[in-house]
């Protein structure tokens, strides 16, 4: 289940990199007198930083599920009992 979230999680961060790339060459391209363009980029990104941020809190859901969080000990995620 975790290899798949962080495939997602990476063509998440590639869509928002690309997508804000794309909005600031909308904006410094000055063909946008209106702004219409680099609105819609940047509405782009903020969707996809959304959807960034969702699949890093459920890939930290499925790892404290499992007990694992990276540590070979499997006590990085002890909270005071």
């Amino acid at each position: 289940m975790r290899l798949p979230l962080l495939i997602l999680l990476v063509l998440a961060m590639a869509a928002t990199a690309y997508v804000l790339v794309r909005g600031v060459m909308a904006m410094a391209s000055g063909k946008d007198v209106t702004g219409e363009e680099s609105q819609k980029w940047m509405r782009r990104r903020v969707l996809f930083q959304a959807i960034a941020i969702v699949v890093v809190i459920l890939i930290l859901i499925v790892a404290g599920s499992s007990g694992q969080c990276g540590d070979r000990h499997g006590d990085c995620c002890a909270w005071p009992r």
